[in-house]
């Protein structure tokens, strides 16, 4: 039989069977800085300043700070998740980590047209800024193209042909969007720093006019400002760009979280410098500055430094916004492509977009795929909608990305990357609470927007549910269960017996057998056989006599000792999915199983397979890891609670049948007073009289620097120490592997340890959020 080896990573499948499909990594700090500022610093202070002075007036300027500290707590989780798993995918790879299946799915096909909506919104704002450039200085020529297609056709004419141009250079090259991107970044910054320096002379020139342009500071109401950081959420939402080049970053464990954080000190600053100075520098005859913006919306700093800048100065920003809107245009591209890159090679969209240029060694149809869509959207939709839908599409995006570091940190504690988030799980907490806030906000902006949301999703669902649900259904690792022999008469209780090390056949029915005698219970012991993960499960039949032995050995002792039982060999591409299984066809109450005493990788507290039981567990388990054997002096630990009782229940039949002396113990902390000492005395026989009576018992309160130090070395004298696993104080720090360190690996010793069934809404919550 194959031993208990760690199971594949099922969450990651390839185009080609034993083929990885990878990325050139060809970008750097710098280029991963420039790639997240040049995304943010695009249209989202263009394109977006206007928009938002409208609806909120002077408060923009809160919106856009507060905006910065809600991305601020998701972009820390997310520095976490990019070391810890530097897949191109960014968020969607994250959220398929900690939700595979159908929610996983969704994310993806949620954030790749989020960033199609975002690109179109770019490609329409840089759409916007070239008609105005030219208008403004090439006035012929936009005059004659404005009458050959209109306003309108002009607008859908650059759109077309500037989205064609950069879906062209991302097909190229990731190293050659890297340089693009940073020459575009550093030339808008100088233009944005132009605008400023003009600004604020013009605002300190005249402080009085300028703190009445602030004055009142929410003209349209409180609840504005949270509508304007809903509509505005997108300004900042992409550093999330980097994440989802990660696999094109130069050692992304260490270069992602620094670019992040440097792009978003950078982005920050930059973004509350203009929105100041354009709403305290411009001096409109007749209304607020804040409403000269926001009837100019996507156009609105254009008109700001036309009111104060001379000629050139203008000229130069509308320039800069023009390289503004390309930048983010170029940077978004390359995002969306990665994740329906991603979804291609997971199998979750079709194969041809994990497809790479064997030259460029880039997605290249994933990339015209999604440069299609965008033009689709960017030609036929309003830019205010272009901008809800967005921000709303990666608001839920991010919600979800702060509960995956948390469900990830408990699912998958391996996972370890170069950065940790400060502040767990208080920060991604407050991430997750406040980007749900801000989604909910946009319905009462613009409802359509949640609209369009979820019309795609439940596209994104029929679509999954009808075609990609079965693709991954066969990439699971599976399970072949053979057919059960011995008795199917129904018992009060149904114990199911999982048996890999024929040493552990003895002690382990020396417990099953009592108990099923003493609770009318019928035994199915259960030997899984793991076939490897690549050959399909059918074919793993020719490995079943591995288990025959066992369950030969294990009839037989059984009926050694006057029981029939029932007998079973499973097939399984992982041992816990065997086990599970049978659980399931057994329909079994409780479950006896045999625990080596460590693990074999040392981030798990008893091993991957133990571990995925007690912290799911399907049914009340009793997990032993022999030493001593046979049992005739026990010693059961208890502080109470459920599973203490459940352990009292089981040693009961155990110390009947074994003529075992038992002790029943509590620890204290040597800190502690004495009346710890005597509250533990009176709990102790408190439980004797309920379980014990009849049964001889001692009843002694140890006492230690410690609780698992106490237990540690009281069990030297004792065959078997019985411990009931549960929230109670006695086991806190077993969550955290001292006890079964202390007591189980270094114990000469039995330990067995018990756990109650928590109930299928528990066992749900517990596999889905770890």
């Amino acid at each position: 039989m194959k031993g208990m080896g760690r199971p594949a990573n099922s969450n990651r499948q390839h185009s080609t069977p034993g083929q990885e499909v990878t990325l050139a990594r060809s970008l750097g700090l710098l280029d991963a800085t420039m790639i997240g500022v040049g995304g943010m610093i695009g249209a989202g202070i263009f394109v977006l300043t206007g928009i938002a002075a409208g609806v909120a007036g002077p408060a923009s300027i809160l919106a856009f700070g507060l905006n910065g500290v809600v991305t601020l707590l998701t972009a820390l989780c997310y520095a976490e998740l990019t070391s810890a798993i530097p897949e191109a995918g960014g968020g969607y790879a994250f959220i398929r980590r900690a939700f595979p299946g159908v929610v996983g799915f969704l994310s993806g096909w949620g954030l790749w047209f989020a960033y199609t909506v975002a690109c179109s919104l770019y490609a329409a704002g840089m759409a916007s800024y070239l008609r105005e450039f030219l208008t403004l200085y090439v006035g012929g020529l936009q005059g004659a193209v404005d009458a050959l297609v209109g306003a309108r056709g002009a607008i859908i004419l650059y759109t077309l042909v500037m989205g064609t141009l950069f879906i062209g250079l991302n097909v190229w090259g990731a190293a050659a969007t890297g340089k693009t991107e940073n020459v575009i970044t550093i030339a808008k910054i100088v233009a944005l720093g132009i605008f400023a320096a003009f600004g604020l002379t013009v605002a300190f020139r005249t402080p009085a006019e300028t703190m009445g342009a602030f004055t009142p500071f929410f003209p349209q109401g409180i609840p504005a400002v949270f509508i304007a950081m809903g509509l505005t959420f997108i300004a900042y939402k992409r550093y999330d760009l980097i994440a989802t080049a990660s696999e094109e970053i130069k050692r992304p464990q260490k270069t992602i979280p620094r670019a992040i954080m440097l792009a978003l000190a950078i982005t920050i600053s930059i973004y509350l410098l203009i929105v100041f100075v354009s709403i305290g520098a411009v001096r409109a005859e007749g209304q607020a500055s804040w409403q000269f913006l926001g009837q100019f919306k996507e156009t609105a700093i254009i008109r700001a430094a036309q009111n104060f800048m001379p000629g050139f100065g203008v000229m130069l920003l509308v320039f800069g916004g023009l390289l503004s809107t390309m930048s983010a245009l170029n940077a978004t591209i390359l995002a969306s492509s990665r994740v329906a890159f991603s979804m291609g090679r997971d199998r979750w969209l079709p194969g041809f977009f994990s497809l790479i240029h064997k030259v460029r060694r880039t997605p290249h149809l994933a990339i015209l795929a999604t440069g299609v869509l965008l033009l689709v959207v960017a030609v036929s939709m309003p830019i205010e909608a272009l901008g809800s839908a967005a921000s709303l599409m990666f608001l839920l995006t991010f919600a979800f990305v702060n509960l995956s570091l948390i469900v990830i940190r408990r699912k998958h504690p391996e996972l370890k990357g170069g950065f940790r988030t400060p502040l767990y799980p208080a920060i991604p907490i407050l991430g997750l609470a406040t980007n749900v806030g801000l989604a909910i906000s946009q319905f009462w902006f613009r409802p359509q927007a949640w609209y369009l949301a979820i019309g795609w999703m439940m596209l994104g669902y029929i679509v999954y549910q009808s075609y990609f649900a079965r693709v991954t259904e066969k990439e699971k690792p599976r399970v072949l269960s053979l057919p059960a022999s011995g008795s199917t008469t129904r018992h009060k209780m149904r114990i199911l017996v999982p048996i890999a090390n024929p040493d552990n056949i003895e002690p382990l029915l020396d417990i099953a057998l009592p108990v099923a005698r003493e609770f009318d219970g019928a035994i199915t012991v259960v030997n899984v056989v793991q076939v490897p993960r690549q050959t399909p499960i059918e074919e793993g039949l020719r490995f079943a006599h591995h288990g025959e032995s066992i369950i030969e050995a294990s009839s037989a002792y059984a009926a050694h000792r006057g029981m029939k039982i029932r007998t079973r060999i499973s097939l399984a591409h992982r041992i816990v999915d065997g086990i599970l299984d049978t659980v399931e066809r057994e329909e079994s109450d409780l479950m006896i199983i045999g625990w080596r005493g460590y693990p074999r990788n040392p981030i798990n507290v008893f091993g991957e397979t133990i571990d995925y039981l007690l912290r799911y567990n399907p049914c009340d388990i009793v997990m032993l890891k022999r030493r001593k054997y046979p049992f005739r002096k026990t010693l059961l630990a208890t502080g109470g609670g459920p599973n203490a009782q459940l352990a009292a229940k089981l040693i009961t039949p155990l110390a009947r049948a074994h003529d075992t002396v038992l002790t029943l113990a509590t620890a204290v902390p040597a800190h502690k007073p004495d009346a710890y000492v005597e509250h533990g005395r009176e709990m102790l026989t408190e439980i004797e009289e309920a379980s014990f009576q009849g049964i001889p018992t001692d009843k002694i309160v140890l006492r230690g620097n410690t609780v698992a130090g106490a237990l540690a070395k009281a069990a030297k004298a004792y065959d078997l120490v019985v411990i009931g696993a549960s929230r109670e104080p006695l086991m806190r720090k077993m969550l955290v592997g001292e006890i079964p360190a202390k007591v189980a690996r270094y114990s000469p010793a039995s330990v067995m340890l018990v756990k109650r069934y928590e109930g299928p809404l528990k066992g749900w919550f517990k596999r889905t959020f770890g």
